[in-house]
């Protein structure tokens, strides 16, 4: 007899999705943040605040890509070719902004091309996510047990809508980051570009919400439906909530508090997607347990990721207090 741990993979893949839009969404913000401060020197601290720790909060892509084709090896067949275009625009933006970051500071580099390497990629990766994010919500034309769409079924006014909402929630992630690392002139410019992306989040989370009931019967039906409205019905006033934390720190000059209240947000935002789509992981058709692979291999695969999903969690945590407080452009240079 073996256990169903269908549930226990659709959490530690959840799990590693949230992890890294939280983590590796507000350095792709700094990025993209790039584009909008010139000055040098800003740009070394901006750069120096998330130089120690961008690379291991990619950890959870890695996690959640792999987790994604051992344990659900027939959702992976599916999405993979319904996003192809957008997973290899991703992975280039991620490639640039992670050679930008070693190559920058060689000495004799051009600095202003490896500077819009790492403020374009992060700009392509960040879009490029929010389609997938939107093909996702979508849904997949499927036949059989076979993707039966086309490689450009991607383009379409809601993933690309979802790409550009995906870039001002990143945005907002890095601005409120830099409020919390920097100071000075710089976390005053940081928090005027937090209090815009702020409102252009409240916007496209507006827009998403009309959007998606209005376009997908069977995401209507599940919002919509007793008693499901009742459990639904606080998110509205929660994500309020939450925006007026964040415009209520910014105002006051609090550093924590916004970057908080827009993970917040995000929560918010990804645990709705989550109970919207419930149980499928290919939607709307593919579940969980028709994608899963056979028991066996998913008891294998749990033995080691028992022990490396607790040591990944401690290095981050740890990670984090290492590196914790602001970064000075005196300082950068020697981190």
């Amino acid at each position: 007899m073996h256990l169903d741990l269908v549930p226990l993979w659709a959490g530690i893949l959840s799990l590693a999705v949230l992890m890294y839009v939280l983590l590796d969404g507000f350095d792709l913000g700094v990025g993209i943040l790039f584009l909008l401060r010139p000055d040098e020197n800003d740009r070394d601290v901006m750069i120096g605040s998330v130089a120690p720790i961008w690379d291991f909060n990619e950890t959870w892509l890695i996690l959640g890509g792999g987790g994604l084709l051992a344990a659900f090896p027939l959702a992976f067949a599916v999405i993979v070719p319904a996003v192809y275009f957008p997973i290899l625009v991703m992975l280039l933006g991620l490639l640039f902004r992670g050679v930008a970051f070693e190559f920058r500071e060689v000495i004799h580099a051009r600095k202003s091309v490896w500077n819009s390497a790492f403020a374009y990629g992060s700009l392509l990766a960040a879009f490029a996510q929010g389609v997938i994010l939107g093909n996702f919500i979508k849904g997949f034309q499927v036949t059989g047990r076979s993707f039966s769409g086309t490689s450009w079924d991607w383009v379409a006014p809601f993933p690309l809508i979802a790409g550009l909402g995906l870039v001002i929630g990143y945005t907002l992630l890095g601005a409120t980051w830099l409020v919390m690392k920097t100071e000075g002139a710089l976390q005053a410019w940081a928090r005027a570009k937090a209090r815009w992306a702020l409102g252009g989040v409240l916007v496209f989370i507006v827009v998403i919400s009309i959007w998606t009931p209005l376009t997908e019967a069977r995401i209507a039906a599940r919002w919509f439906s007793l008693p499901n409205l009742l459990f639904f019905t606080p998110v509205p006033l929660l994500t309020g909530l939450f925006a007026w934390l964040v415009w209520r720190g910014l105002a006051r000059s609090w550093e924590i508090v916004p970057f908080v209240g827009s993970i917040g947000l995000f929560f918010l935002s990804y645990t709705g997607l989550i109970i919207s789509l419930w149980p499928y992981v290919a939607p709307p058709s593919i579940s969980l347990w028709d994608a899963a692979a056979g028991p066996m291999s998913q008891e294998f695969l749990m033995v080691g990721t028992v022990f490396l999903l607790p040591v990944i969690l401690l290095y981050v945590f740890w990670s984090y207090y290492v590196f914790r407080g602001k970064v000075r452009g005196d300082l950068v240079g020697h981190q």
